[in-house]
């Protein structure tokens, strides 16, 4: 009963995942938090130390982190299999990183495998098999070093004596650990008594402790460790010097195996609290002060922990490293734009106004608080911008990035700012590929026509009005020279020390002229950031070249789609072939792929690329089979996949046996009612037309849907008139269902467009359409039918996490559910399901792209 109780759907509801996932973040957040005081008390210890032996110290942290790297690369070797150094680097950081929040995270995390390691062609057994060498190593070299070490320091100080626990738990530790694989090797008590009870587990473990080991590459795994466990001395002993007490190796050799002691027993957070009390109270005991101590262990916890803690981090980050520096940019800017805009609510500090003072004279020039938060009022807007990928947009940001780098140092030694605009600038330099999108010329030309004459207009109207004013109003009598310098300061929005209006009018005068140069720079800025897509629609020789390209290359059931009239086309100059899409938000979607030569595809995708960057446009394309997945590869682009065709072999197909029972008897039951499957060959008369149009209405209200396009055909009645049709009607001669043929350019194949029915009518009248189009496809000589692709479908194992979202959506999701009726119907037909794709060129697209295809969709 118990088994039968606890099975695997029983552990599905628990939703271990999920409830993995927020202990994990449950166990970070009470991990850091504990450790807020030693975070805090690292500064303030880095800054009191010797900088030049803390370099050093960071150097043998690197040198520990490719030396855990060459554990694993000796680890692998000695089972036969070869993992290069960066990819061992990328484990030890992540794995290193997990074992803080996983119980036991030691041993534990050695079951974490990366991306990277999965996509390799190293069998999952000889992973394991490796890692498992890696965490006895690990222990084993801790033994070997400790022993002499905890000996020695037991005979010089009693203290010690409980450590010699410690080796020994790590003894039988190490010795149960051997006798275990050695049980499985052999097939001993270990190995009987888990198959007995666990029988399914027999393969694995056969597969897992069936290995021969190679002893110099094991010999090169114990090398490495016992190095690592030589810089883990040397780094509390560095800490010593960088502190500037006294250096003692005996204390940093007993320090440091005490402390990996309680690291390796420890059982959850990897000795949290544990290490830093042991290790300070082995230093006072050899004489340093409580102060000198707690400095020490604090650099040596950043050294052995901290460091490659961060490292880890990285790693992780890394990951999406494209997706980070996609949306750093945009996240930078907006952040410059609130300290502008803050800069000018909080007041300079005084000793850095008199330092520049000392340096800048007096008379400099200076922005307004007025200018510097307009600046910041740009930098807010041009973020959204940056996220949009628009060119303009970028070269505003990094032109009042950089203007804000001297602006805040030239304001008031502001250098806190001044450095966030620098990396602003730089990253935006780094990223600058990533923009492409492009603004108007033609209004960027209006804009900058107009800021010119308003700066023109206002220099003259501030000119004349300056020079005419009584002085009463400023308590000045101008001189052309003093207007002219005035009227340019109120326009530009910069600071004017000898300019203060006493008298109402003079306010409302300078007033009037800034508000003019906001008007003007707000406009200049609306024109320059405004995206501009300039579409040519196809000609009619263009759309002759794609019709012949159809005729002579065509081999997919979506080339029909692809001369339809809501396609743009792009039609090669040095290649016979053409690219059909559709342009929403900076995207150029593109129907599958090129219609040209199999060997020159590659070629007329690269130069499609380019045609995107000159349009200012990111292709992406939709309903990529997997076969040609190859070509999209060897331009570097990125692929998510997105539902499974449905193909049927009709070669065979027929209405007997048993498997066939219920569809024979639902078109028994049909024929019963009085339906009747007819097939009307083109051309349709307008009649029958009317009747399809009645039924294509009803099954659009029906299901509360729209008409869709760009993939698959809308209602048409000219288009409809052309092609062959498929219907059943009922016992009255009213047509409630039907199909319409298209053509399908995929040699030997079939396929359809619309299937539509009405609401009060058996569901059987979709199979008796499916089965009349089979039959007449057979009597054609044709070998396959196309039932065509169910979105979101299909996703068994996924590679990234949006496919794990589609999974979801589709499996979970009520918004979804329709996708999982239409699979059923299909599956019932389909003899093979091809994978389908979303080919892209980065990751943040993902977010735009669900946006973008709703929108080619639309009619």
């Amino acid at each position: 009963m118990a088994r039968k109780f606890f099975t695997a759907a029983f552990w599905r509801k628990l939703h271990l995942k999920e409830l993995l996932a927020v202990l994990f973040i449950l166990l970070a957040i009470y991990f850091f938090r504990s450790q807020r005081h030693e975070l805090y008390s690292l500064i303030p210890a880095i800054k009191n130390a010797d900088i030049e032996w803390v370099v050093i110290g960071v150097i043998v942290t690197i040198a520990y982190i490719l030396l855990q790297a060459g554990m694993y690369v000796f680890s692998f070797r000695a089972i036969g299999a070869k993992l290069d150094l960066f990819r061992c680097t990328e484990l030890f950081l992540k794995r290193n990183l997990l074992s803080v929040f996983l119980p036991a995270g030691g041993i534990s995390s050695l079951a974490y495998l990366p991306q990277s390691l999965r996509r390799s062609s190293l069998h999952k057994q000889q992973i394991h098999q490796a890692s498992g060498i890696y965490g006895f190593v690990g222990i084993l070299s801790v033994f070997l070093v400790g022993i002499p070490v905890v000996g020695y320091a037991m005979l010089h100080a009693g203290s010690m004596k409980d450590a010699a626990w410690g080796l020994i738990a790590i003894c039988i530790l190490l010795g149960g650990v051997v006798m275990l694989v050695r049980s499985m090797q052999t097939k001993g008590k270990a190995y009987q008594l888990i198959t007995k009870y666990f029988p399914g587990a027999s393969h694995q473990i056969d597969e897992i402790f069936t290995f021969q080991l190679s002893i110099p590459a094991f010999t090169g795994t114990v090398l490495a460790s016992v190095l690592i466990e030589i810089a883990g001395v040397a780094h509390l002993y560095l800490s010593m010097l960088a502190v500037g007490a006294p250096p003692s190796l005996e204390a940093s050799c007993v320090g440091y195996i005490v402390a990996t002691i309680f690291l390796i027993i420890s059982p959850f957070l990897r000795g949290l609290g544990a290490i830093e009390l042991s290790l300070t109270f082995i230093l006072t005991s050899y004489g340093y002060t409580t102060l000198q101590a707690l400095e020490i262990t604090l650099l040596f916890r950043l050294f052995e922990f901290w460091l490659p803690l961060i490292a880890g981090m990285i790693a992780f980050a890394l990951k999406g490293r494209e997706l980070v520096l996609r949306l750093l940019p945009p996240i930078l800017i907006f952040l410059l734009g609130m300290v502008n805009i803050f800069s000018v609510l909080t007041p300079p500090l005084s000793y850095r106004m008199h330092l520049l003072k000392a340096y800048i004279p007096g008379t400099s020039i200076h922005a307004t608080n007025l200018l510097v938060v307009f600046m910041g009022l740009v930098l807010l807007v041009t973020g959204t911008f940056l996220i949009r990928g628009l060119r303009s947009a970028w070269i505003v940001a990094l032109s009042v990035s950089l203007l804000s780098v001297f602006g805040h140092i030239g304001k008031a030694l502001d250098y806190e700012e001044a450095t966030l605009a620098l990396i602003t600038s730089i990253i935006l330099l780094i990223t600058s590929k990533q923009y492409r999108v492009k603004s108007n010329p033609q209004l960027v030309n209006i804009g900058i026509v107009t800021a010119v004459a308003t700066f023109l207009v206002v220099l003259i109207f501030g000119t004349i009005g300056f020079y005419f004013l009584n002085a009463r109003h400023f308590n000045i009598d101008f001189t052309w020279q003093q207007s002219l310098r005035h009227a340019f300061h109120c326009f530009m929005l910069l600071e004017d020390d000898g300019l203060q209006p006493l008298t109402k009018f003079g306010k409302e005068f300078m007033s009037a002229l800034r508000v003019l140069g906001v008007s003007a720079w707000a406009f200049l800025f609306y024109t320059i950031i405004r995206p501009y897509l300039h579409v040519t629609h196809p000609t009619n020789n263009a759309l002759e070249k794609a019709r012949f390209y159809l005729s002579q290359y065509g081999d997919s059931p979506m080339d029909y789609f692809k001369v339809g009239q809501d396609k743009i086309l792009y039609v090669s100059e040095d290649y016979e072939g053409f690219v059909a899409y559709r342009v929403a938000g900076s995207f150029a979607i593109v129907l599958e792929e090129p219609v040209c030569r199999e060997e020159n595809k590659t070629p007329l995708l690269e130069e499609f690329d380019q045609q995107c960057k000159k349009m200012g446009l990111r292709p992406a394309f939709y309903r990529v089979d997997e076969e040609s997945t190859y070509y999209f590869n060897q331009l570097k682009k990125k692929k998510m996949l997105i539902g499974q065709e449905a193909i049927m072999d009709i070669r065979n197909f027929t209405l007997s046996g048993k498997d066939k029972k219920s569809l024979r008897n639902g078109l028994n039951s049909l024929a019963a009612k009085g339906f009747v499957t007819t097939f009307h060959k083109a051309p349709q008369l307008p009649a029958l037309i009317a009747q399809l149009k009645e039924v294509s209405d009803e099954w659009l209200h029906q299901y509360e849907v729209k008409e869709l396009t760009f993939s698959q055909g809308l209602f048409d009645s000219e288009a409809i008139r052309d092609q062959d049709v498929i219907t059943v009607a009922d016992s009255e001669g009213k047509v409630v269902a039907f199909l319409n043929i298209i053509p399908d350019y995929a040699p030997g194949e079939c396929t359809y467009d619309l299937i539509r029915k009405k609401s009060n009518v058996p569901g059987g009248v979709m199979d008796a359409l499916i089965i009349a189009l089979i039959q007449d496809a057979q009597e054609k000589g044709l070998e396959y039918l196309n039932l065509g692709m169910v979105p979101m479908s299909g996703i068994s194992q996924p590679q990234n996490t949006a496919e794990k979202m589609v999974k979801y959506a589709y499996e979970k999701l009520r918004f979804f559910r329709h996708y999982q009726g239409l699979r059923e119907f299909k599956e019932k037909y389909a003899t093979t399901w091809t994978n389908k794709y979303l080919v892209y060129e980065h990751d943040f697209d993902l977010i735009q792209l669900p946006s973008a295809l709703s929108k080619v969709m639309q009619p």
